[in-house]
């Protein structure tokens, strides 16, 4: 499964990222990058928490993280 993170910038001046595909995963920060790095973290609990508890099956994962500049 490809899951997609959106980002968008509220009228308030917070940015709010999200993955759809998980329903409750998203998140607000001060930037882009810290909204979608707390969305990205989420989505990676919310999936750990499904193969703990049997409401998901493994599959091939690939998990690409840019290296820190």
């Amino acid at each position: 499964m490809k899951f997609t993170l959106d980002c968008e910038h509220e009228d308030d001046g917070r940015w709010l990222a999200e993955i759809a595909q998980l329903p409750g995963v998203l998140a607000y920060g001060n930037s882009a990058q810290e909204a979608m790095t707390k969305a990205e973290v989420l989505a990676l609990r919310v999936l750990a928490e499904r193969l703990e508890h049997g409401e998901a099956q493994p599959l091939d994962i690939s998990i690409s993280v840019p290296a820190a500049a």
